[in-house]
């Protein structure tokens, strides 16, 4: 065949001819989300205007509400735009619509002009192809104690800070007491910085306020307590260390109210674990509270509500496990196993196979959520630990580094956390001395058959 007879059998393509999505959600509906302006598209067959741009006010949202019900609409999709998106997915929720919070790196419009209009009825054509996953909302009271723990851990930040600015006004008038005893809003720091508020200057008549617990001897404490009493810092020490007592207060406060909706789901909830944590279990695991550690019984509110004391996990402490709940809820259903969740909280590769090769196993770079952030902790104070899960996070360091352990190993903590929390399952961890036989031997059989390879070359 010649060219002219291969143009000759050339067909021009029509719109019928081109592929086409199949429709999934017939009544879906597209909304790009904004401080002021919600932009909604709804199937072109629907309203005479296919898409409308609302305000942000009570009443537009109900009347979005309102415009989705007469257009016979019952699944919404929507991206997650900071914090503008849960007042509408509220509204929405209870006028019975499904609602999908997708993730904006999901609906990435294709190129060409940019409008709140396309981009609704992008989002709208992607929903109704089954294009979008929702992403994880939690249930309403699973959201009231993430608002609270999320603000007692803000609390906590702010109160770090007026420390360090006590510590700065204590440095410039070269009182280096901060730097003598490890705990500034300890015992004897707090007691040293209230004597200097109420006037005292002399070094050697702080030395009553010492606790015999600090290391220090009397001279090196006198040294670093004579200064340059400037009147300037004196006030900045003081203004910082009413703040700092003003939140602590407040820390207190909110941690009041975390205990009180504890006491009112564990009274009102059907299916929660009542017995009491046993006092064996208490034994075996008892340690003293930390400085930030709530003042409420943690432990114990946990145990009832999962069915199995997860603070029994290596490196999970009653706040980590505090934060944990906040975040994740009681039904970890939601994720379909333990690779899921993983995945969820960007604690595995990100595996890209290109030509049947592996091109990429990173780890995706974005910012770690607040459940990623408690397991990475935890697995970084198990460094020097005498237990297997140490011996991997050293093994694991000495392979990739630091950051490739942490990773790592808090992998293996939220496996583990996710088995005990969704099947009961009981901790159970492994011998230290059977895990590192068993390493020694899978490290001394790789030997052998590199030995055995290069014997044959």
């Amino acid at each position: 065949m010649n060219k002219q007879d291969k143009k000759k059998a050339k067909k021009k393509l029509t719109p019928s001819d081109m592929v086409r999505m199949p429709i999934v959600n017939s009544d879906a509906a597209g909304i790009d989300i904004s401080a002021t302006i919600h932009a909604v598209a709804v199937p072109i067959d629907r309203d005479e205007e296919s898409v409308r741009l609302f305000g942000g006010f009570t009443e537009d949202l109900k009347a979005i509400a309102e415009w989705l019900r007469q257009c016979s609409i019952t699944s919404v999709a929507m991206e997650s735009t900071g914090v503008y998106w849960k007042p509408l997915y509220m509204i929405l929720i209870e006028n019975g619509f499904e609602v999908l919070l997708v993730n904006a790196k999901h609906v990435k419009n294709v190129t060409g002009r940019k409008t709140d209009e396309e981009d609704a009825r992008w989002i709208q054509k992607l929903h109704s192809c089954g294009l979008l996953k929702s992403s994880f909302i939690p249930d309403n009271a699973t959201e009231q104690l993430r608002t609270l723990v999320r603000h007692r851990k803000r609390l906590l930040e702010d109160s770090s800070k007026y420390v360090q600015r006590m510590q700065k006004a204590l440095e410039l008038m070269n009182i280096k007491i901060h730097c003598v005893i490890s705990d500034l809003m300890g015992k004897t720091g707090t007691a040293i910085i209230e004597a200097i508020l109420a006037g005292e200057r002399m070094p050697k008549n702080f030395l009553i306020h010492v606790d015999g617990r600090i290391k220090a001897d009397s001279e090196k404490i006198t040294q670093s307590l004579t200064g340059n009493w400037r009147e300037e810092q004196l006030f900045l020490l003081e203004e910082n260390y009413s703040l700092y007592q003003y939140i602590q207060q407040r820390i207190i406060s909110c941690e009041s109210k975390i205990e009180k909706y504890f006491k009112s789901v564990i009274t009102n909830s059907e299916g929660i674990h009542q017995k009491q944590i046993s006092t064996e279990r208490q034994t075996r695991k008892s340690r003293q509270k930390k400085k930030n550690d709530p003042l409420f019984d943690v432990r114990g509110y946990l145990y009832r509500i999962h069915g199995v004391d997860v603070t029994e996990i290596f490196g999970i402490s009653e706040t980590s496990a505090l934060e944990i709940l906040a975040e994740t809820g009681t039904d970890l259903s939601k994720w379909e196993d333990e690779k899921k969740f993983v995945s969820w909280l960007n604690l595995c590769p990100n595996n890209k196979i290109s030509g049947g090769k592996l091109i990429s196993s990173m780890v995706m770079s974005k910012k770690s959520g607040y459940v990623a952030q408690s397991f990475r902790a935890a697995a970084n104070g198990l460094q020097r630990s005498d237990h297997w899960l140490g011996d991997y996070f050293r093994r694991m360091k000495t392979k990739g580094g630091n950051k490739y352990a942490i990773i790592a190993t808090a992998r293996k903590l939220a496996i583990i956390y996710y088995k005990m929390v969704r099947y009961k399952q009981e901790f159970n961890p492994i011998d230290a001395e059977t895990y590192r036989q068993k390493y020694k031997a899978v490290k001394i059989a790789w030997l052998e058959k590199q030995l055995s390879r290069l014997k044959v070359a």
